[in-house]
């Protein structure tokens, strides 16, 4: 049994070369918390769940909703890399975007490619090292980090050596 209010996340494990990197705790096992105020806030949750469910049945086409959100996840997540394709953007054909436009539009549309394939294949694999590269070699096919090494695990950090205390 893990206690909620004594439980940490992790660690940062220092390698010899000077970088550190962060080591989860395993999460699952059963859970008890002390604080009964966590009994209130899951009665919150289980109860809006209940409506988005009730909310779910009223949509005619569920599939459709959800690919619209599909793809503003994936133009609100790729605007963190600077690429600046909005929503509407997102639902052209390749053909209707401008060539200036072009860049961010693939990054985008490989982003959805990449996000309802790994949602197919969750259907036959685990969540796994090779569903992780095959979507990361999907997301970045034809895109600007086409040269990064699409479909593999970085083997270098991202930065320099960070001093910890």
């Amino acid at each position: 049994m893990i206690i909620f209010e004594k439980f940490i996340a992790g660690n940062l494990v220092k390698c010899q070369t000077g970088y550190a990197f962060f080591m989860p705790n395993l999460i699952n096992s059963s859970w008890i918390w002390e604080d009964q105020i966590m009994n209130k806030l899951l009665e919150k949750v289980a109860l809006k769940l209940g409506e988005l469910n009730s909310f779910s049945k009223l949509v005619p086409n569920i599939d459709l909703f959800i690919q619209l959100h599909v793809t503003k996840e994936a133009a609100v997540s790729s605007s963190i890399e600077g690429t600046q394709t909005q929503m509407d953007e997102a639902l052209l054909d390749e053909d209707e975007i401008s060539p200036e436009r072009k860049n961010d539009w693939v990054e985008v549309s490989n982003y959805i490619k990449a996000l309802n394939q790994a949602i197919t294949e969750l259907e036959e694999l685990p969540i796994s090292s090779r569903l992780i590269k095959k979507t990361h070699q999907i997301l970045l096919d034809s895109a600007r980090g086409k040269n990064k090494q699409p479909g593999a695990f970085r083997t270098s950090q991202n930065s320099s050596p960070v001093s910890w205390k």
